[in-house]
C-alpha cells in the first residue's frame, strides 16, 4: 500500500519544518540572525498510463493519463536576508550594518568568513575581533594609549588621543557583497562560507555600490518574526497529525484485508 510511505515522507517533511522553526525560535536573540524557511517539493510520480497514449484501437487518445505521486522531499532550507531592527547599544566596537553587506572575518586556518553580527572586541595585541576571537578584515589595530574609538558611517576607523587634537585615521573596514547571498554556507557563530552558490565576494567600502552604511553604537536584531514563526509551527503540526491519521487508515485498511475468508 503506497499510501504509508507516502504518509510516511510528509510527517518527515513536516518534522523538518518544526526543526526549522525550532532553530528560528532559539535565534530569536541571535545578533544579526536571518530567519530561515524550509522548501518542499514532490517526489517522482508512477506513470500508469501515460497522458497522451492511445487507448483504443480507433486512435482514442488519453486525455490526463493515471499519474501516482509517491510524496514529498526536502527542497531547501533557506535563509530569508531582512534588515533586523537596530538597537543602541553604546559601544565603540559596536556596529551595525544598514543595508546589504557583510564584514569579512579570517578564521585561524587563513580562510576568509563573512558575517553582519557586528559585536566586535579588541583583543591583547589592538585587533579588531569578533566574539569568538577572529579577525575582522583587513586586520585593523587600535593602539593602547587611543581615549577612544569613532566609526563613521562610510567605515573609516579614527583614534583620539590624550597628546592629539586631531584624531588619527587607524584604518577603512569593507563590506562583502554576493550576488546570491541565500547561497552561503552557515558554519555557526555567526559565520558564512562563501560557495559556488553564492558567487564570489564583492568587496567595496560601505556606503558605496550597493553596500549599506555602518552604524556605531548599534546592533541589529535578528529578524525572526515571532508570531509567523508560530503559525508556521501549528500548521505544521497539522500537517503531521493529518499524515499519521493516514498512516492509521491504511493499516485499518490492512488489517480489514487480513480478515477477509
Amino acid at each position: 500500500m503506497r499510501a504509508l510511505q507516502i504518509a510516511a515522507t510528509g510527517m518527515s517533511t513536516q518534522q523538518m519544518r518544526v526543526d526549522t522553526v525550532a532553530n528560528n525560535l532559539a535565534n530569536m536573540s541571535t545578533s544579526a540572525y536571518d530567519a530561515r524557511r524550509a522548501e518542499f517539493a514532490d517526489l517522482h510520480y508512477q506513470q500508469l498510463t501515460r497522458a497522451g497514449t492511445i487507448s483504443s484501437s480507433d486512435g482514442t487518445v488519453v486525455p490526463t493519463g493515471v499519474q501516482i505521486g509517491l510524496g514529498a522531499r526536502p527542497a531547501s532550507v533557506a535563509m530569508q536576508p531582512a534588515q533586523g531592527a537596530l538597537v543602541q547599544t553604546g559601544g565603540d566596537l559596536d556596529i551595525a550594518i544598514e543595508g546589504r553587506g557583510w564584514l569579512e572575518v579570517t578564521l585561524p586556518d587563513g580562510r576568509p568568513a563573512f558575517s553582519r553580527d557586528g559585536s566586535l572586541k579588541r583583543n591583547g595585541d589592538g585587533l579588531i575581533v569578533t566574539s569568538d576571537g577572529f579577525e575582522v578584515a583587513p586586520g585593523i589595530a587600535i593602539p593602547p594609549e587611543a581615549r577612544s574609538v569613532t566609526i563613521n558611517p562610510e567605515g573609516e576607523v579614527w583614534g583620539y588621543f590624550d597628546d592629539r587634537v586631531e584624531p588619527e585615521q587607524l584604518g577603512q573596514l569593507t563590506l562583502a557583497g554576493f550576488t546570491n547571498e541565500r547561497g552561503l554556507e552557515a558554519m555557526g557563530s555567526n559565520l558564512f562560507l562563501e560557495t559556488e552558490a553564492s558567487g564570489p565576494a564583492i568587496m567595496g567600502n560601505p556606503g558605496q555600490d550597493g553596500l549599506g552604511a555602518l552604524r556605531q553604537g548599534y546592533l541589529e536584531e535578528s529578524s525572526v518574526d515571532p508570531v509567523r514563526e508560530l503559525t508556521e509551527m501549528i500548521k505544521a503540526q497539522r500537517g503531521y497529525e493529518l499524515n499519521a491519521k493516514v498512516i492509521t487508515a491504511s493499516d485499518q485498511m490492512l488489517a480489514a484485508t487480513a480478515q477477509v475468508r
